[in-house]
Formats: structure tokens, sequence, C-alpha cells
């Protein structure tokens, strides 16, 4: 014998030696206060002998744990409805463990287990769904705990039962004595046969008959206690249990005892107060009736029962009956103070009112996804302050309103998005030319060299060229006039941009995260308004307007059950140009795409593409010189640009929790 074995039958010995000790005690004391308390010690040793099954248990599995490991793993299950057995042989499976479970443990539970180890799992379902675990070294044998039969030696009560042989009178005073122990005391004092049938073998009776022949004393006993009583000879009596007679079922003769049927389809039988019910399209308020006359229940009806349903179940309850009965239709039950309440849902005292609190989820956003017919027939009001919704309804569909939260009761990923913004610009220009002229004003003469050419010549300047070359090769010029000028240019520009910066963005799974960077620039709008009149007037409004250019991009992420994040991607980018005039709004330039790719947690993708090249080839001069070779550099004026930017976005997203 191992030692759990050997501990178990020590208590249940110790147990079994005390119940008898305080049976046989009652049996000889008269004072009621000494029974309930011997009766209070019986309780105690009953709670006290569970407790000590539940530590065997844990001791049992803190010890295999140190073996096996899976036992102590903490793990993360929402159980909806699966039967016990099939929990348990994943948990097993997941941790790697010996588990022998009970084909017949098929009750469905319902349960959120989070950071609890295997370990307080198997001991929370033994205690809440009376299991037993037995171990045969690593293995576990999980099967319903059957609590040990212990005989209990019954001393027989004295019955007060006495007959008069002269005038044949019987004096009977019955207090939840055994019919049988009666009848065979009475046979046994009037020398008449009382019989009884087998299934009132545990039937008690009780009342008080004075001085009464046989038949009359066993009439009115019967009439007390339910029960009939039939002789066709006067010597021999037999003792039946009484036919129910209400609500229009009858037992016919065919029928076992315990059972109502009516001719209209319905067949009631109840043992141990479950029932077993077999209706075909039967009234629903008449099978309400039966049930609780079957099992002697108070019942109110608010309102009338209408319908007709048809079912078939075995060992049910009341409250499963009404509850599946009920089911689908707009009536509902409560149990309260030992009466059920039936009638409409919305009823008042068939109402009730809960906060269904959530651990991951927002209360004001998850009201909108509860599906339309889950609302229906309830009232729901967010109430942010405990993170929870307020429903108001009636108890099944609060339930299944309750179920369905905890369902998607989920924890919501949050994903950190890093992003990478590179752009590129890439320009050259060449200006070159000869300007020359005649101003209002002569102007001032400016020279330089380096590191581009840009000389401005007045007429004093150009007046001492021309005098330095008059005689040189007979070349004989004039002077020019006050207000001319000349202007050589020759330059060249180069540019290099390179603009990198980096955001980090963090948003919930499902939801977008946005980014804008831009500046914003202003132009002059003026409004003239005539006033008419005798003098009429010119009003002038003047007004700053403003116009923006910048880069935004938003990103939507989605994530999957393997952790691959699906991204939508929307970038649009403005910039710029010049004015056509001063006071003139700028001209802008934008570009913008969209995509949606598919990445792994933690990895880079590169989008890229929004590349912008611009060539700008303008030239002025004298019509007709300006375009012959060599002599045109000298009568006209030229300038090349060339731009190429180009705008590279680096995306990383990264799930956190």
């Amino acid at each position: 014998m191992d030692k759990q074995a050997s501990t178990r039958f020590t208590q249940y010995f110790y147990l079994i030696t005390k119940m008898k000790n305080i049976f046989y005690k009652i049996h000889f004391l008269k004072n009621a206060k000494s029974f309930f308390l011997l009766l209070f010690l019986f309780l105690c040793f009953s709670i006290n002998a569970q407790t000590d099954r539940f530590a065997i248990i844990k001791e049992n599995l803190d010890s295999l744990s140190k073996t096996y490991p899976g036992l102590s793993q903490k793990i993360e299950f929402t159980v909806n409805g699966a039967s016990i057995q099939e929990f348990i042989r994943n948990v097993a499976a997941t941790n790697s463990l010996n588990v022998n479970v009970d084909p017949g443990l098929t009750k469905k539970i319902t349960n959120n287990f989070t950071g609890v180890t295997v370990s307080e799992v198997l001991l929370f379902l033994s205690k809440n769904y009376e299991l037993d675990i037995t171990f045969t070294g690593p293995i576990m044998s999980i099967t319903p705990y059957v609590a040990p039969v212990t005989a209990i030696k019954v001393v027989t009560k004295k019955l007060k039962i006495e007959y008069d042989k002269i005038t044949s009178l019987v004096v009977m005073d019955l207090q939840n004595d055994s019919l049988a122990s009666v009848a065979k005391a009475l046979t046994l004092l009037t020398g008449k046969n009382i019989v009884f049938s087998p299934d009132l073998l545990n039937k008690t009776v009780s009342g008080y008959f004075q001085s009464l022949p046989l038949n009359k004393a066993l009439e009115n006993m019967a009439f007390t206690n339910e029960l009939k009583v039939e002789s066709a000879d006067g010597q021999t009596f037999y003792i039946e249990k009484k036919e129910k007679e209400s609500l229009g079922i009858k037992n016919p003769g065919n029928v076992k005892s315990g059972s109502t049927s009516n001719a209209k389809g319905l067949t009631l039988t109840s043992t141990s107060g479950l029932l077993d019910v077999q209706a075909n399209n039967v009234e629903i308020k008449d099978l309400v009736d039966a049930a609780s006359a079957e099992l002697k229940l108070s019942y109110y009806l608010f309102t009338d029962l209408k319908g007709n349903t048809s079912l078939n179940i075995k060992q049910s309850t009341n409250e499963d009956l009404l509850k599946n009965v009920f089911n689908g239709t707009e009536y509902t039950s409560k149990k309260e103070n030992g009466v059920y309440l039936i009638g409409d849902r919305s009823i008042e005292g068939l109402r009730a009112t809960k906060l269904i609190q959530l651990r991951y989820r927002s209360a004001d956003k998850l009201i909108d996804v509860i599906p339309a017919e889950l609302k229906k027939g309830l009232d729901l009001k967010a109430f942010p302050d405990l993170n929870g919704i307020i429903a108001s309804g009636s108890q099944p569909r609060l339930d299944e309103l309750e179920l369905f939260m905890m369902q998607i009761d989920q924890v919501v990923p949050v994903i950190a998005i890093e992003v990478m913004i590179v752009d590129i610009s890439d320009s050259k220009t060449v200006a070159t030319g000869i300007q020359a002229g005649i101003g209002t004003a002569p102007v001032n003469a400016n020279q330089t060299v380096f590191p581009s050419i840009d000389i401005n010549l007045n007429s004093s300047a150009i007046n001492n060229v021309i005098s330095g070359l008059n005689g040189f090769g007979g070349i004989i010029l004039g002077n020019v006039t006050p207000n001319f000028y000349l202007k050589l240019k020759a330059l060249e520009e180069q540019g290099y941009l390179k603009l990198r910066s980096t955001p980090q963005l963090s948003t919930l799974n499902g939801s977008p995260a946005k980014l804008s960077i831009g500046k914003t620039e202003y132009y002059l709008e003026q409004t003239n308004t005539n006033l008419g009149g005798l003098n009429a007037t010119v009003q002038t409004a003047i007004q700053y307007k403003s116009v923006s250019a910048d880069l935004s991009v938003g990103i939507t992420p989605m994530v999957s059950l393997d952790e691959q994040i699906t991204l939508d991607i929307a970038v649009k980018q403005s910039s710029f140009t010049p004015r056509i005039s001063p006071t003139a709004p700028p001209g802008s330039i934008t570009r913008d795409f969209k995509s949606m790719i598919r990445v792994k947690n933690g990895e880079m993708v590169m989008l890229g593409g929004l590349e912008e090249e611009s060539t700008n080839n303008t030239s002025s001069g004298t019509p007709f010189l300006s375009r012959i070779p060599i002599i045109k550099w000298f009568f006209s004026s030229r300038t090349k640009a060339k731009s190429n930017s180009k705008l590279t976005i680096f995306i990383r997203p990264i799930i956190i929790y």
C-alpha cells in the first residue's frame, strides 16, 4: 500500500470511528442542544477530511514537480465550453506530462488561467469539479472523486404503537418513523398482514391516531403521508404510493411509480430531484406545471406562458429544464427564497444588472463592436472609471454577453515603428553671358573674379578701357555715355544635400500611426471693393493667406498569430516651386504613394521611388549674333540648371506588449 492510500485509509477509519461514537451518543442524549453540538462536530470532521485530501494531492504534485518541471510551468489558457478531459489532455501534452484521464469527465468548463502553474490548475480542478488524483510513479490518474461509503450502525427507535386486543383499537404516535418498521409492528400486534410496495422501503410516516380500528387508522395514516391503502378481505392491507392527479396529468397503470404522463404527449419522471422528460409539442405552461408538481416546487407567473415545445432530456434539474425551454423565447426564470419567478425578461424582479469589467481592452470602444443580436433586450453603457460595461437585462442574456466579452478581451499588441527618412538632393547650375545697356543713372563699378566671375563696369571704367585701346593698330573709339553699363558673368554652382530624420511611432494593433513634417509660407491677397454712391470710393482689403508643403507618413499595422505584421503605408511629399511674382502664392509639387506589405517582427523594409529630376536651359541674346559660334558668347547670356532629388524611407516594426 503506497503512502497516499495508507494515509487516506487512516483518515477514513478515524472518521468512521468518530461518526459511530457520535450516533451512539445521540441515542442516549435527550438534550437538543447536545444533539446539534455533536452534529456540528461531525460536519467539522467531514470538512477536515476534505482538506486533508487536497493537502495530500498538493504534496504529491509538489514532490513530482521536482522530477518533472512541466508541473511548475506557468500557462496561459482560455477555456470556453471544452470538456475537462480535453483540457487536461491539452495541458499534459503541452507540458510533457504523463496523465491518464477518465473518459467520463465530459463536464464542460469555462475558465481563464493566466500566470498559474500546472500544479495549481490541477489542484483547482480537483477542488471545484470533485476530482481525485492518484499517482503511480510519474503517471497521474484523474478520476471523479467518490466519497468513501461508511457503514454506520443505527439504533432502532422504539415505536409508539399500542393495540387493544379486546376492543381491536389502535393508538399510534408516529414522528418520521420508517414505514417498514410500522408495518412490521402492526402485523405483530394485530395479526393482520400489512404489505407495502417495494419503492416505499425508505418511506417515513408521521401522524397521531387515537383509538381507531386498524383499517381506519391505516387510511388516516395513508392520507396524511400521501399514500393509499387497499384491502379485499380485511386481513391483508396493501399500501402503495398515491397517484398524482393534478393539472390533468394522471398516472396510468402501465407507467412506473414516480412518473406522470398525459394523453397530450408528455411523460415526466423524477428520481432524486432530477427529471426525465419526454415532450412532443406540449404547451410550455403545462410542462412547467407538471415539473413543479412532480418536484413539489413553488413558482409565480408574472405573465402567461405561450407557445409549445418538444424535448427529450434525462437527469435534468428544474433550473436546467427551465433554461432550455425558455431559450429563444421572451421568458426567463429566477429562483428567489425557494420560489421560481417566471415571466417576461423585461419585467421588474427578473431583470439583472451587472458590471462586466475588462482587463485588456478599452470599454468605450468595445461596446461598438458587440453584435446587435447580443445587445437585443439589454441596456448597455460604458463605465470608463472601472474600464467596464454596465449591462441590464435578463440573466441568460447577461451570461451570453459576458461570455462573448471574455472571449474577445485579449491582450492587444503594441507595435513600435521605427521610421528613417532620407532625402538626397543634387543640383548643378551654370550661368554665363555679357549684358550691356544704358540705364537711368550711372551704375557703381564692382568686380568679383573668385570663386565666380561677376564684373559690373560703369561708363568711367569702360571709357578708361577705350582710352587704352585708342591708337593701338590705328583703332580710335569714342567714349560711351555716362549711363552706359556692362555686366560680365561666369558662374557654376553645385549643391548636394542629404537630410535624414529618424522618428519613432507607437500604436495599437489595427490603429493608424501618423507622422507629418512640413513648412508653411504666406502670400498676399488684395481685394478691392467699390462702394457706390454720389462719391464712389474703392475699399482695399489686404489679407495674408498660408499654404503648406509637408511630408506625411501614415502606417496602420496588423499583427497575425505567427507575428507576421501587415503594414498599410501611405506616404505623401509636397514641396514649393518659385513664385511667379513676389505677392503670388508659391507653386507646389506633390509626390505620394500607397503600399501594403507584410514583414516579420523586427524586420526592416525600404520604400523608395519618390524621385524628382528637373533640367532648365534658358538663354537670351542679340538676334542672329547670339547663334554664331564663339561670337555668341559676347552677345548672349545663358543659364543651365539641373537638379535631382530622391526620397527613401526605411520602416521597421517591432511588437511589444
